[in-house]
Parts: C-alpha cells; sequence; structure tokens
C-alpha cells in the first residue's frame, strides 16, 4: 500500500505541475492582453472573460482548486515529516500551510462565481460587467493572489523546522527560506514583483520536496506519529 508520505510527494509535484500550468497560460495569453493590467480600463478586461470564458473557467480551475487540495494533502505529509521537531514550530508551519490551502480554494471558489456573473453581464450591462470585474477581482486578488503572506510563512516555518529535525537536505531549507523572503516581500509597496520570484520558486521547491518524499529516507518517528 502507498505510503502518506508517498500520497505527499505525488501531491507536490501536481501542485508544481499547476503552477506551470499556470505560468505557461499567462505568459501565452494573459500577459500579452495584458489581463488585470490597471493602464486598460476594467471594460476591455470583462470583454476578455467574456471572449475566454471557457479557457479562464479551466484556468482557474487547475491553478485553484486543484492545487488547493494538494495543497492541503501537502501540508499534512510535511507535517508528519517533521517529526522530532518541537511541537510548536512544526504545528504553525501545518496551520499557515492549512490556512493557505484554504485561501488558494476560496480565490478559486470567487474567481470562477465571479466569472459566471461578468460574462453574465456583459451581454446585457457591459459597463456593470466592468464594475463587477473591478470589485469580485480585488477580493480575488486579497484572498490569494495580490500578496504571499501566508504562503511565504508556511515555507519559512516549514524550513526552520525541517532544518532543526534534519529531515529535508539543508540546500532544500535554504531554498524554502529564500522564496519565503521573497514571499513576504510582496508585502511592501513597490516590490510586489517578488510574487514572481516566489512563484518560479515555488516549483522548483515542490519539485524537491516531491522527490523527497518520495524517494528520500524518513527519519525515525514514534508509532503516535505515523
Amino acid at each position: 500500500m502507498i505510503s502518506f508520505q508517498r500520497i505527499g510527494g505525488l501531491s507536490a509535484l501536481v501542485a508544481a505541475a499547476t503552477y506551470l500550468v499556470g505560468f505557461w497560460l499567462y505568459f501565452q495569453l494573459l500577459e500579452p492582453a495584458q489581463y488585470g493590467s490597471s493602464l486598460l480600463p476594467p471594460l476591455q478586461h470583462a470583454g476578455f472573460l467574456a471572449e475566454n470564458e471557457a479557457l479562464m473557467r479551466g484556468w482557474n480551475f487547475i491553478i485553484y482548486i486543484v492545487n488547493g487540495v494538494v495543497l492541503t494533502v501537502l501540508a499534512i505529509a510535511v507535517h508528519r515529516r517533521l517529526a522530532g521537531t518541537p511541537t510548536g514550530l512544526a504545528l504553525c508551519a501545518t496551520a499557515f500551510g492549512l490556512m493557505w490551502a484554504t485561501l488558494v480554494l476560496a480565490s478559486g471558489m470567487v474567481a470562477n462565481v465571479s466569472l459566471g456573473v461578468i460574462t453574465g453581464l456583459y451581454e446585457t450591462e457591459p459597463v456593470q460587467a466592468a464594475d463587477a470585474w473591478l470589485v469580485l477581482t480585488t477580493v480575488q486578488e486579497g484572498l490569494g493572489g495580490g500578496n504571499e503572506l501566508v504562503g511565504g510563512l508556511w515555507i519559512l516555518l516549514v524550513s526552520a523546522a525541517a532544518q532543526w529535525a534534519r529531515c529535508l537536505p539543508t540546500w532544500l531549507n535554504l531554498l524554502g527560506v529564500t522564496i519565503g523572503l521573497a514571499g513576504l516581500l510582496t508585502l511592501v509597496p513597490g516590490l510586489t514583483d517578488a510574487g514572481a520570484v516566489f512563484g518560479l520558486g515555488m516549483i522548483a521547491w515542490f519539485i524537491a520536496v516531491g522527490f523527497a518524499l518520495l524517494f528520500g529516507r524518513r527519519p525515525e518517528v514514534s508509532v503516535a506519529s505515523r
């Protein structure tokens, strides 16, 4: 029977895949159309959604719903990996991981509901659709796209706990600290571009953690922690 650690490893690789799909579609479609740019009027963004509804719905499903589900599994798998870590540190790390997964899922649900509202309004009331786009996008960004505070804290705490317990390679923990700090920098006005560093770094981190959980040697744990 496959162990939960291996399920967590597979979840990490799926999480990396969702990020790759997200970046690919962003650079192939959204970035050329300047979707979300403040330089373009909201009406143009609402029209873009109306023209690409099916594609955007699929994109939201992959980068939010699928990602949120596998993040939940991964957060629990990593928690079990942190045997030997001070309980408070491990629990705080896991709490932020589960909070992040919840916010990602909430962002996806808001994104898909708002997509239906905006595209429905655009056919008859384009100006209202533009207003709805502005409001709902702000809510969605606040939940899971505008900053990376929760995700950054999770990676920082996991990396600190893993280094303490020596249950993940030191280079991976250093990578995690770097990525976590990049996530926290998104809170600083003018440094929101650090989010791109966070996102790209997370792809590498997910892949590395995935292989560590799949093939790495597990630390010794008590029966109660299994």
